[in-house]
């Protein structure tokens, strides 16, 4: 789920040629939540349409915008449409700019200004949210310079984030934030592995409590013994109130995920932990959270004590299948209560060119936190 942005982490893209933006996403949601009497059906499809203009050496404009369409009679809570005696399926009915900037890029330098998608390393603190038909965007300066033979530098501003509530929400704290956001992110190559350093400060206007301050360290790499890889991510970061946030924050964020690729299959065994004191959960509100914490999403806003999530995971190939398998064990990081278990499970297949085929299946069994959720998903995607 890795964006196709102006400044994902990836080689820069000035070279490229013009094209048009043409992507159509079919997507059916069910959720069974045990709060709720009647369970979520939601089909929705998402079609956008824009135009990628390389005008100059180096130099491109970008301009794409979404439509996104319930199917049938919508039996969900959109958070825009009313049902709420339904689950939430956060797919709201929309017409909207994705992106709308001008972008130039070298060998060594890379830089974009307008409505793009930001997104740092693993998506754990910035993304593009891209699992859900509305993605998020932020309106940005993003600069990236790779030194030779040294670090790679990126920074951003941001001004604003269109979140993936949707702009007609009736709900204006979900349509958008406005922010004075700085970001820095450098990535140093090893002998072992890459170090990333990371320095996040947000000033967020519209939601003063959501300011914050975080410093982190990243480290990645693999090694190879004859046929098997070994990877490894070790994280470590602190966040604390900022600028105008008028409460007393602070929390710690540590991960540790070692990986074994054998014959084609990727094992991994995983210890996030979000920490929380009892009066604040460490935050990440423009993560992709979709990825992280069971895709049940029962865990999208901390807890005030914190989550531990503890996981196995497998992913590999059937042909031109591709499957992964997750289980998580969730607990309080102060107190280290249970809160429950999650299985998840997810298939894609190339049907065509350009056109993916997904199911995926998420069962969350409480043990004393929320209720127990069970979600089913089926979909295509087409790119041109």
């Amino acid at each position: 789920m890795l964006p196709v942005g102006a400044m994902a982490q990836s080689a820069p893209d000035g070279v490229a040629q013009s094209r048009p933006v043409v992507e159509l996403r079919y997507r059916y949601e069910s959720v069974d939540d045990a709060a709720f009497a009647q369970d979520a059906n939601a089909s929705t499809v998402r079609l956008r349409l824009g135009y990628r203009w390389a005008f100059a050496p180096g130099w491109r404009a970008v301009v794409s915008g979404d439509r996104v369409q319930a199917l049938g009679s919508a039996h969900y809570n959109s958070t825009a449409n009313g049902k709420t005696q339904y689950p939430t399926v956060a797919d709201p009915q929309s017409s909207e700019f994705h992106e709308a900037y001008v972008g130039y890029a070298n060998d060594a330098f890379e830089g974009a200004l307008g409505r793009q998608i930001v997104a740092f390393d693993n998506q754990r603190f910035f993304g593009n949210v891209g699992w859900r038909q509305n993605e998020q965007t932020f309106d940005a300066l993003a600069l990236r310079y790779a030194f030779d033979g040294g670090p790679v530098v990126r920074y951003a501003y941001l001004d604003r984030v269109q979140r993936v509530f949707g702009n007609a929400n009736p709900n204006p704290l979900l349509r958008a934030w406005d922010l004075n956001a700085n970001l820095l992110n450098i990535a140093q190559a090893l002998p072992l592995g890459t170090l990333v350093g990371y320095a996040y400060l947000v000033r967020n206007d519209t939601v003063a409590t959501a300011s914050t301050r975080t410093f982190g360290a990243r480290w990645t790499g693999t090694q190879t013994a004859g046929e098997a890889k070994f990877g490894w991510t070790l994280e470590y970061a602190h966040q604390n109130d900022y600028a105008n946030n008028p409460a007393s924050q602070s929390a710690d964020y540590r991960l540790i995920e070692p990986t074994l690729t054998w014959r084609g299959v990727t094992f991994k065994a995983g210890d996030e932990v979000m920490g929380g004191n009892g009066n604040y959960g460490f935050a990440t509100p423009f993560a992709t959270l979709h990825a992280f914490d069971g895709w049940a999403d029962r865990f999208l806003t901390t807890p005030i004590d914190g989550i531990d999530d503890r996981y196995l995971g497998a992913n590999g190939n059937i042909g031109k299948a591709a499957w992964t398998l997750v289980w998580h064990d969730f607990h309080a990081d102060r107190g280290g209560r249970a809160y429950g278990t999650e299985a998840d499970a997810m298939l894609t297949y190339p049907l065509a060119r350009g056109l993916t085929g997904l199911l995926k299946f998420a069962d969350y069994r409480s043990d004393g936190f929320s209720t127990n959720e069970r979600k089913v998903w089926a979909g295509l995607e087409y790119k041109f």
